[in-house]
């Protein structure tokens, strides 16, 4: 009986570090944060990739909890806006930050 309440012990304390290890913290993203930011990135490159007057290899995608960062370098103010302008548009971004820089 001691044998397995020694194991019943270890295995609630494994199963508690493990739950906290996916937890978030004030300065890190929880797995399924980051699995979402992913997606979030993934969608925002797809739309710049899919408009014709965008070059997507000028412009940087990265997001952290929903809010999406674009920066690089565009031909053009109307190339910049259209790039925040679809960002703002897919599903599950919160808020777009413009860093993107004019040639």
């Amino acid at each position: 009986m001691t044998l397995l309440k020694r194991c019943s012990a270890f295995f609630i304390a494994a199963l508690l570090l493990f739950a906290l290890g996916c937890a978030s913290t004030s300065t890190r993203e929880s797995t399924g944060e980051y699995v979402d930011d992913a997606v979030i990135t993934t969608r925002v490159k797809t739309a710049i990739l899919n408009e014709p007057t965008l070059k997507v290899f000028q412009i940087n995608v990265e997001t952290y909890r929903n809010v999406v960062q674009l920066s690089g370098f565009v031909d053009s103010t109307a190339s910049m806006n259209k790039a925040v302008e679809l960002a703002r548009a897919v599903k599950g971004v919160s808020s777009v930050k413009n860093d993107m820089r004019l040639r």
